[in-house]
C-alpha cells in the first residue's frame, strides 16, 4: 500500500482454517495526501487503527466460525477493519456484507481476499455519524438495505451521545434480526444497552474471557447478543453453534 508498511501474517482463528492477512505494521503508520482523513472527520491518531487485528475481532471470528449456518440469511459485519469476521463467514459460504468508513478498508480486503484465494465479498460503506458534507455522498456505495444478522468488535470505544451506532443498526436490521457485538468491556456499554433498547433489540450478555495459553492470549469481554421481534418473554440467545 503507497505510503504505508505492512506486513502478512498466518492468523489462527478458533474452529476455522488459518488466514492470511495483509495488516499495517503498527499504529505509526499515516499517510493523507488527498485530505481524505479530515473529510471523513479521522483523527490522524485514529487513522491506522482500522488496518490493525484486534482482539476483540478474533473472538467475533472464532464465534462466527462455529456459528450453525441459516439458509437465506443477510449478514452484515460494520466497522469491519481488516474484516476477519467477514472473511471466515465468506469463506463459509453465507450471504456476507462487510462495512466500514475508512477509504483503505476495500483495498486492504481485496488484498486479504486474494491472499487467501476467496472470491469476491461484498463491501459497503458504513459510517454512522458521518460529516454532514458526506451524507449521500454519491462516490461512495453505501450501506442499504436489511439485514438477519448484524455483527461488530470493539465498536463502543468512544462516547455515543447522540445514539448514531445504535441509530444506524436500527436502521439496517430486519423486523426480526439478531445484533452480535463483541465488546472488551468498555465503559460505554451501559449507554450502549439503553440506546438499543429505544430501537426495541432486548439484551442478552454472555462472558468471553480466557485465560492465555501457549498458544493464545488471554481475553476479558463479553458477546452483547441484541433481538429485535417479539420472541415470547423469552431473553434473546445468541444462535446455536455446531
Amino acid at each position: 500500500m503507497p505510503g504505508y508498511h505492512t506486513k502478512q501474517e498466518s492468523i489462527a482463528v478458533a474452529g476455522a482454517d488459518h488466514l492470511q492477512i495483509r495488516s499495517l505494521l503498527d499504529r505509526q503508520q499515516f499517510a493523507d495526501p488527498l485530505g481524505e482523513a479530515e473529510r471523513l472527520g479521522i483523527s490522524s491518531a485514529s487513522w491506522p487503527l482500522f488496518g490493525l487485528l484486534w482482539p476483540s475481532g478474533a473472538q467475533l471470528a472464532a464465534r462466527m466460525a462455529s456459528r450453525t449456518l441459516c439458509q437465506g440469511e443477510r449478514i452484515l459485519e460494520i466497522g469491519c477493519g481488516l474484516a476477519l469476521a467477514s472473511l471466515v463467514t465468506h469463506r463459509r459460504g453465507s450471504d456476507v456484507t462487510a462495512s466500514d468508513c475508512h477509504p483503505l478498508t476495500a483495498a486492504f480486503l481485496l488484498e486479504n481476499l486474494r491472499l487467501n484465494e476467496l472470491p469476491p465479498l461484498k463491501y459497503l460503506h458504513g459510517h454512522w455519524g458521518a460529516p454532514e458534507a458526506l451524507v449521500g455522498d454519491p462516490v461512495r456505495a453505501c450501506v442499504t438495505g436489511l439485514f438477519d444478522l448484524i455483527i461488530g468488535s470493539d465498536l463502543l470505544y468512544e462516547r455515543d451521545a447522540h445514539a448514531d451506532l445504535a441509530g444506524f443498526i436500527g436502521l439496517h436490521a430486519s423486523d426480526q434480526s439478531q445484533v452480535w457485538i463483541v465488546d472488551p468491556d468498555r465503559g460505554n456499554r451501559p449507554a450502549f444497552h439503553r440506546q438499543m433498547a429505544a430501537q426495541g433489540f432486548r439484551l442478552h450478555e454472555e462472558r468471553l474471557d480466557q485465560l492465555a495459553t501457549a498458544h493464545t492470549l488471554a481475553y476479558k469481554g463479553r458477546l452483547l447478543s441484541y433481538q429485535r421481534g417479539d420472541l415470547g418473554g423469552a431473553p434473546p440467545q445468541p444462535a446455536a453453534l455446531a
